[in-house]
């Protein structure tokens, strides 16, 4: 079978999928092309993704372009999950594509509602817009990085999520005492590297 035609069936034939399909069986066929599959993740997905975005900007509008941006980066590039974590995947992606969005201008965070004088329509950032820029270009972002993915993971769900320890557990597939456990680990680990 020449490459071509094996490109062809693959794409002509993804796995079939139904509401019992697991995430990662979901982004398989997202990946194989599947529409129903990534309908089913959005179903799935999207309404909590948007709840914690619009936690984060005030702009509903902003809120549901980074959405569908996100949604558009998981058709796109749905081969490349690892098999770890899908719904950390697809909040990496979203708070990325929030960040875009509000560096983009024109959109406002949560708790800037005030213009500073003589700047009337410019918006000025929030100490959570600091924290974000910071922890993606900054040393905290950098720690970060270093940190196991386990860990990473953790950190991300509890302290720049907001999440708490049993909504942490959720969204990332273990135990509470896991979640707490890895919390204090990567803590005492970003102390040392930021000291």
């Amino acid at each position: 079978m020449r490459p071509f035609d094996l490109w062809r069936r693959r794409a002509a034939d993804p796995p079939a999928v139904d509401a019992d399909s697991t995430d990662a069986e979901l982004l398989a066929a997202v990946a194989a092309r599947s529409t129903a599959a990534l309908r089913l993740l959005h179903q799935r997905h999207a309404p909590w993704l948007r709840a914690r975005l619009s936690r984060r900007c005030a702009d509903p509008d902003v809120v549901d372009d980074a959405l569908q941006e996100t949604f558009l980066a998981v058709w796109r590039s749905a081969g490349r999950f690892d098999g770890g974590n899908p719904a950390g995947w697809l909040w990496t992606i979203a708070v990325r594509r929030l960040i875009s969005a509000l560096r983009g201008g024109g959109a406002r965070w949560l708790g800037t509602g005030a213009e500073p004088d003589g700047h009337a329509g410019q918006v000025t950032g929030s100490a959570e817009e600091a924290v974000l820029l910071g922890v993606e270009h900054g040393d905290l972002g950098t720690a970060l990085n270093r940190l196991s993915p386990e860990l990473r993971a953790v950190i991300e769900a509890t302290v720049l999520d907001g999440l708490t320890t049993k909504e942490a557990a959720h969204l990332l597939g273990i135990p509470e005492g896991t979640v707490k456990s890895r919390a204090a680990r990567a803590r005492a680990r970003l102390r040392e590297e930021l000291s």
